[in-house]
């Protein structure tokens, strides 16, 4: 049993998390899917825009899956890695790929695009949102929703009470209200993730980095073998992803 976690632990901690492409994870991990299809109704929208921008867009890869883009199609990224695999996979789709710290402001003109959209953006910044969407521009994204996966989070932080508390749906359209932005619809779901393997849980949290804040397998080895002792005795582990589809109008 040690070897075969040392083996996965291993093989986990070396491979590349660059970009938000998951399919490493495949046959290792799963979870199910929102039932609103976001990125087929991201690529429709994209598809009759005119100049769209799509904040912390990762490696580019849900953005890309889009048929069509507007004439002005930009995205922004902080993370380099990211950067440089936005940069090779949307360029050649006449995207330009901006390095922004996610911090305000935005590096672009008011009122500058009619369609705004994220995927599992980290931060959100209202005002900035609303300033460069033209009036009767549209936001419309896909938020990691409140405590998400926070039965894995919690496994190696402890409880955290108010961490769970954050990204509540509600507060964000208040705040999206606060900006001046009208909310068209606004809805969450939880569905189940199952880790197969302890391999699963090491990548998954060395990817999304704002889980697990810090994590090594050097800081959480005895608690990775613990894990790791319970997947093979017990089957996966299960915790619930929670996400929120968001949609606001800029008024005209």
């Amino acid at each position: 049993m040690d070897r075969n976690f040392e083996d996965l632990v291993d093989e986990a901690d070396a491979v590349s998390v660059a970009g938000w492409d998951f399919s490493w994870l495949d046959g290792r991990a799963s979870e199910q899917r929102p039932s609103w299809g976001y990125q087929r109704q991201q690529a429709q929208r994209l598809a009759s825009a005119q100049a769209a921008l799509d904040i912390q867009t990762g490696g580019g890869e849900v953005l890309a899956e889009a048929a069509h883009f507007p004439p002005t199609m930009v995205a922004t990224e902080s993370w380099p890695p990211n950067l440089a695999k936005a940069t090779r996979l949307l360029h050649p789709r006449g995207a330009v790929v901006v390095a922004d710290p996610d911090e305000p402001p935005l590096p672009f003109a008011d009122a500058a695009f009619d369609l705004v959209t994220s995927r599992h953006p980290a931060t959100l910044w209202w005002d900035e949102i609303a300033r460069v969407l033209q009036p009767g521009g549209t936001y419309f994204a896909q938020h990691v929703g409140p405590a998400s996966v926070f039965e894995l989070v919690e496994y190696f932080l402890g409880p955290q009470p108010q961490a769970r508390t954050g990204r509540d749906p509600s507060n964000e359209s208040a705040a999206a209200r606060t900006a001046g932005l009208e909310i068209v619809q606004c809805h969450t779901e939880r569905l189940p993730m199952r880790f197969n393997d302890i391999g699963a849980v090491v990548y998954f949290l060395r990817k999304v980095i704002w889980m697990v804040p810090g994590f090594t397998v050097a800081a959480y080895r005895d608690r990775l073998r613990d894990l790791h002792q319970q997947i093979t005795a017990e089957g996966p582990f299960v915790a619930h992803s929670s996400r929120t589809l968001f949609e606001a109008r800029k008024p005209e």
